[in-house]
């Protein structure tokens, strides 16, 4: 590879790389540094400032990627005694979930998770890699095995009991998030899921806040909500459930207005925009650029007999949100609607995420009924 070529990578890795760094790392003059540079930009492979490249920064995601194993009963289930089911097993985690969805939407993704040096590990980066994933940034921790995600469905799709073994996430320490700095430093978006430790979260948002970065938080259980700060300033947004929101909250909600309530006490810490999802309802989420508005969005309806499998809607949903965030930062309306969008393919479809999904999908828009 030429100096050229070594020192336009560099700065893909790194957009904020000073010249001073490019030149020691490269064993070049300042000058030589400076006439690369120029050259870039007179190519249009690098624009001005800070080196923004042309080609769109990552979307970063950070957080859990685990084997996904799903049982459906074939009748209705009966406790305390053997019931027969159907099995299937796929790759899944919040953020590897998220990350697969944006990359089938034709984003560039960058994934930071933490893999055991088993099959299932190497498995999980190889899969990613195949999609056009950027996994070089990923942990791969020896003697430990891979995460794993099992899921009971009734003979309707829905989720019964869910057990997640998701250890490894407590590697992503701040010292890991520190050392993959430079990965992180040129995103466009960072989603990041609550399977992380607190300190990992905190420094985050941090981050964020200083170097006024769009941060995406993405609940996972009630259990991890204990993983939120009490202080949100940096969060661009905050996307939860109904239950985790009442664990947040410390109560239990029975109207539209008292979810807007806690979701405005949130933004009252600090969060710019609440997103909270209420199944196959549909979501209420705040529009911060518009007086602090909130607004209720119906999801798309689905029959019961359409309904395929529930694992990994609100990924889904998630990540149609980011997408459409990343194309127009501050319509989160539009984002909601391409979201609800997502999620309804997603439930029609038995793997985790849709394989049907594909960077036109949002060619042609539909719309929710806010009210």
């Amino acid at each position: 590879m030429s100096k050229r070529d070594q020192l336009f990578e560099l700065i893909r890795a790194n957009p904020y790389i000073s010249q001073q760094e490019l030149a020691q790392q490269l064993q070049l003059s300042r000058s030589a540094v400076a006439g690369y540079v120029a050259n870039l930009t007179k190519d249009g492979r690098i624009l001005g400032r800070a080196y923004v490249l042309p080609d769109g920064r990552p979307i970063v995601c950070i957080g859990g990627a685990n084997i996904d194993r799903k049982l459906r009963s074939k009748a209705p289930l009966q406790m305390g005694t053997s019931n027969p089911v159907s099995q299937d097993e796929s790759f899944g985690g919040v953020a590897r979930n998220i990350a697969e969805n944006l990359a089938r939407l034709g984003s560039s993704v960058r994934l930071l998770c933490a893999v055991g040096d088993d099959g299932a590990g190497q498995s999980l980066l190889a899969q990613a890699d195949s999609l056009g994933i950027d996994v070089s940034a990923s942990l791969q921790v020896t003697g430990e095995l891979s995460g794993s995600y099992t899921a009971l469905l009734s003979d309707t799709g829905d989720l019964v009991l869910a057990m997640a073994h998701m250890e490894l996430c407590e590697a992503l320490t701040p010292a890991f998030l520190l050392s993959r700095q430079q990965q992180r430093a040129n995103a466009a978006l960072t989603v990041v899921d609550m399977n992380l430790p607190s300190d990992s979260i905190q420094l985050l948002i941090d981050e964020a806040r200083h170097n006024q970065h769009p941060l995406v938080i993405v609940a996972v259980s009630q259990p991890k909500m204990a993983r939120l700060p009490a202080q949100l300033s940096g969060i661009r947004l905050l996307i939860l459930n109904l239950g985790e929101l009442e664990q947040r909250s410390g109560r239990v909600f029975a109207h539209h207005q008292e979810i807007i309530e806690a979701g405005r006490c949130l933004q009252s810490q600090g969060v710019q925009d609440v997103i909270v999802t209420l199944g196959a309802e549909g979501v209420l989420f705040s529009n911060s650029r518009h007086q602090d508005e909130w607004i209720f969005c119906k999801a798309q309806e689905i029959s019961a007999d359409q309904v395929a499998d529930v694992t990994g809607a609100g990924d889904a949903f998630t990540a149609g949100v980011c997408w459409s965030l990343n194309e127009v930062a501050d319509d989160i309306f539009l984002a909601c609607q391409r979201g609800l969008k997502m999620a309804a393919i997603t439930v029609r479809t038995t793997t985790t995420v849709a394989q049907t999904l594909h960077p036109s999908l949002f060619n042609e828009e539909t719309s929710c009924n806010p009210t």
